[in-house]
């Protein structure tokens, strides 16, 4: 039962530092959590978290199971109309199974062929409400963001549910060279970034110079503007450059050809590719003679993928990776601009453990152990995905998702699976403290605790079993929501904006009574302390 505590002054360093954990390596405590981790400890926590298994997660499973999504269209050109509601059937599809969505040549009603990233977002919101594994949900969101593809296209949302099930959640706390070549491989990548097009004698660049630049050794490390030849970089004689040039990209983007999609492609004369969406190595399309990327000499005709595969190996290995990757992920879990001591610290487990098939894991483990991880205060602005998490977590709803909701938060700023930049979404605050992202955060805030979208009533006996003030309300919502004893200000500031007297009996249960608790809960959600992490 979701109950308020009367205040107790100023709360204990460690309950304090209980909620603020949980704020950063979870979508936001639920009630009693924080005590929980307080008795627990935090380092048992993370064994528990960095080791998930799903068959120990049977309340987010029923709720993924109960969701439905609706859809609907008339009829066209080769089908006939359809309006009915959904279950996330996608999520557990092979892509062959969902492939033909993305032949423009069949005949598909546009919803159809975007439904398949309607599903994952949706269980994508249920799975950071649900899910006992919260850590991992949180890196699953932050790897999407890395290694972002743009669902937008037809072919992409078709090759999605793969993408989230076989790559990303399967790597998520594991190995980042295997995640690297699972990443390249697949459907959702090759189409993207267009590497399922290249071909000896026309390379296409795209992938290898985001492998480079986002997914690896980050921007940083270009070194283009200071040098124009590959032996000039410092280190690149010895083959340990400090960085890479436009050359380690176009020798880079030759070893990848040949790495395509299953896509019905013609191969010559009769012959075709199948079209079931799955990884394929033309060897006819790849261009086999010598390369050199990052100050490495690769002999011509190698085995198959053998090029693609020692610059994954090259990108995975090199020493501007692991402060990139590790300059990310304590942005993600601390703030904007993290101690570098800690990303250095974290830089040398990533490195240590290179070869390890846990190596996310040790190092995530080490950033939430550490000294600044427990010394740093919230700072980070929670972007619209985790703004509707926790405040489904921190208020017990039922959640579920709606059509409705996925459509305000593609309004948000933050449409998942939706970004068309390879960048992906911003992690820094400023991005999203615009007056117009504002009143967007606001409106989320204000539909989920109303219920707009049906996405699960917020059912305000839980917190106040019986007849509660006004004051005591809002007091109320503010040690559940911001974890905290109640700030006066921010008390009377809500209480004048809504023009209620503070000693105003409120009944949860009466239709008026539930109608403010609800408004006050959404109110405290705006203030400041809850907007951060």
């Amino acid at each position: 039962m979701l109950v308020f505590a009367a205040p107790t002054g100023v709360r204990s360093m460690d309950d304090s530092f209980s909620t603020r954990a949980l704020t950063r390596l979870t979508f936001g405590p639920k009630p009693g959590e924080a005590e929980v981790l307080r008795r627990t400890g935090l380092p048992r926590w993370l064994d528990e978290q960095l080791s998930p298994a799903d068959g120990q997660d049977e309340a987010c499973q029923r709720s993924l199971d109960a969701c439905r999504l609706r859809i609907k269209y008339g009829a066209g050109d080769g089908w006939t109309a359809v309006e009915e509601m959904r279950p996330l059937a996608s999520l557990t599809k092979p892509i062959d199974d969902l492939w033909p969505l993305s032949d423009g040549k069949k005949p598909f009603a546009g919803p159809e062929r975007q439904f398949p990233r309607l599903e994952v977002t949706a269980a994508t919101l249920i799975r950071a409400v649900h899910s006992r594994w919260q850590l991992r949900e949180v890196l699953v969101d932050f790897w999407h963001n890395h290694f972002n593809v743009n669902a937008g296209e037809q072919a992409v949302a078709a090759a999605l549910p793969s993408y989230d099930r076989d790559v990303i959640r399967r790597h998520a706390l594991g190995n980042f060279r295997e995640f690297l070549e699972a990443v390249g491989g697949s459907g959702a990548m090759l189409v993207y970034l267009n590497n399922r097009s290249s071909r000896a004698g026309s390379a296409n660049e795209n992938y290898a110079r985001e492998l480079f630049e986002l997914h690896g050794l980050g921007r940083d490390a270009y070194l283009n503007a200071l040098y124009n030849k590959w032996r000039e970089v410092p280190g690149a004689q010895a083959g340990n450059p400090a960085g890479y040039i436009d050359q380690d990209v176009y020798e880079a983007a030759r070893a990848f050809t040949g790495w395509a999609v299953e896509d019905g492609a013609g191969l010559g004369g009769e012959q075709r590719l199948p079209a079931t969406g799955r990884f394929v190595y033309v060897e006819s399309w790849h261009d086999n003679y010598q390369k050199r990327v990052l100050g490495r000499e690769f002999d011509p005709f190698q085995a198959p993928m053998d090029d693609g595969k020692r610059v994954l190996s090259l990108v995975a290995d090199h020493p501007a990776t692991a402060l990139h990757l590790c300059r990310k992920l304590c942005a993600r879990l601390l703030s904007d601009d993290p101690p570098d001591s800690l990303v250095k610290a974290a830089a040398q487990v990533w490195t240590e453990n290179r070869r390890k098939p846990d190596q996310i894991r040790r190092v995530v483990r080490a950033i939430a152990l550490s000294r600044e991880f427990a010394d740093s205060q919230a700072s980070k602005v929670k972007r619209p995905l985790e703004l509707v998490a926790s405040f489904a977590r921190a208020t017990a709803v039922d959640f579920t998702a709606t059509n409705g909701l996925i459509g305000e938060l593609d309004g948000s700023g933050q449409r998942l699976f939706g970004c068309p930049p390879p960048t992906g979404y911003p992690d820094r605050n400023e991005a999203w403290l615009g007056a117009a992202a504002i009143r967007r955060r606001w409106t989320l805030l204000l539909g989920l605790a109303e219920n707009w979208w049906k996405t699960g009533p917020l059912d305000t006996g839980l917190p106040f079993p019986g007849p509660v003030t006004a004051q005591e309300a809002t007091d109320g919502w503010q040690r559940a929501l911001h974890g905290a004893a109640p700030d006066p200000a921010v008390t009377q500031a809500i209480l004048i904006g809504m023009k209620l007297d503070p000693a105003a009996t409120l009944t949860p249960g009466a239709k008026d009574g539930d109608a403010k608790l609800r408004r006050l809960a959404a109110y405290v959600a705006m203030a400041p302390r809850f907007q951060a992490r």
